[in-house]
């Protein structure tokens, strides 16, 4: 290493004095320009590559406005940021930034909002808790009792206009119109009707009602369905609503099987009044058609009494005999003279009798 006297020493690396090898910046530059200027033909500076240049970036900036409309989407453009018109799915050229916008939002997808409680959320565990808001689920009813009732709104973008440009948060808006709703719904509700018999009509009534507001305020939004999750007494007196459901349960089951009691025992007596009311108008017709034979029975005889009253008489007299006697027992006594009292009797009607029943019947009658 050898050093130069006045501060003139050469590095280490035996290049020379410092500054005399060194890159000089305004070469590179001039350079760089220089070779720039040889990529550009007629150089750089002139008006036609100025043109090209200008031309380039104009050219550009126009595709820079080409959007795609997914399908589910529309497109709604905007110009100096007022709105001109809806496209439909498919590529599109519009008026690029600043002067031009277009917006897609999706119209098919269903969104939902939860109202008196927060999920834990698409990526949370199966074990991760809900977090329960009674801000927005405690509610009164009609017969003034405290309800806690959690819910849900699904809701689609009707017209994407309205939707954008009327209100400024839908969600926001959507949640706080459908609370307005749900409590006048629940307000016209009594508790035991909110919690069993007319939760279907509670969740028809809020989803009319709520529709109906966001048509007002031109929300662009149709509500497609309102579900009930949870409808319950709130926590400090749910073991006595809880006893009362109960109460309620057993009053409910009893009364259904006094319904079925009574359903099974009318019909039984109204069958037996029934038959015995058939009965009695048999046994009615019977002695009707016997009173009515009798009589013309009567009359009969009556008639042939007129004709023959002696003969008639003597007829009479004989079947009337002929019935008395055929029931009794006979004795004849002979009252002749000379005779010997009793006259032996040959029964002939019994011995006919015993016959035909396989008896042997008196074999002999002194």
């Amino acid at each position: 290493m050898s050093w130069q006297p006045h501060g003139g020493r050469r590095d280490p690396w035996g290049s020379g004095p410092r500054g005399e090898h060194s890159p000089d910046l305004e070469e590179m530059l001039r350079k760089g320009q220089e070779h720039f200027r040889r990529m550009i033909p007629g150089g750089f500076g002139t008006r036609k590559t100025m043109g090209l240049i200008v031309l380039v970036i104009a050219v550009l900036w126009m595709f820079s406005g080409l959007y795609r409309v997914q399908p589910g989407e529309v497109g709604l453009e905007l110009l100096f940021g007022r709105y001109v018109t809806q496209t439909t799915p498919g590529l599109h050229l519009w008026f690029p930034r600043p002067i031009g916008e277009a917006i897609t939002p999706d119209v098919e997808r269903t969104n939902q909002i939860e109202v008196g409680f927060r999920g834990a959320g698409a990526g949370a565990g199966r074990g991760s808790a809900i977090r329960d808001l009674p801000t927005e689920s405690l509610m009164l009813t009609g017969d003034q009792n405290i309800i806690d009732i959690d819910y849900v709104v699904q809701w689609r973008i009707s017209n994407a206009a309205d939707y954008k440009f009327n209100i400024r948060d839908p969600d926001s808006t959507i949640k706080l119109a459908s609370e307005s709703a749900m409590r006048e719904v629940v307000g016209q509700t009594t508790l035991e009707d909110a919690l069993a018999r007319k939760r279907q009509n509670v969740e028809t009534r809020t989803q009319r009602i709520l529709q109906r507001m966001l048509d007002a305020y031109g929300a662009g939004v149709f509500v497609a369905d309102v579900k009930l999750q949870k409808v319950e007494a709130p926590k400090p007196v749910i073991d006595a609503f809880d006893d009362v459901q109960r109460a309620r349960q057993d009053k409910e089951r009893l009364r259904n099987e006094a319904a079925a009691y009574k359903n099974d025992i009318i019909p039984k007596a109204k069958g037996e009044a029934q038959r015995m009311i058939q009965e009695a108008t048999a046994y009615r017709e019977q002695m009707i058609r016997e009173a009515q034979g009798e009589a013309a029975r009567f009359l009969s005889v009556y008639e042939a009494y007129k004709g023959g009253k002696n003969v008639t008489r003597r007829r009479l007299y004989l079947e009337r005999m002929q019935e008395v006697l055929r029931r009794s027992n006979k004795v004849i006594i002979d009252s002749d003279k000379g005779s010997e009292g009793v006259v032996p009797y040959l029964p002939l009607p019994e011995l006919q009798k015993g016959r035909a029943g396989g008896g042997s019947g008196p074999a002999e009658v002194q």
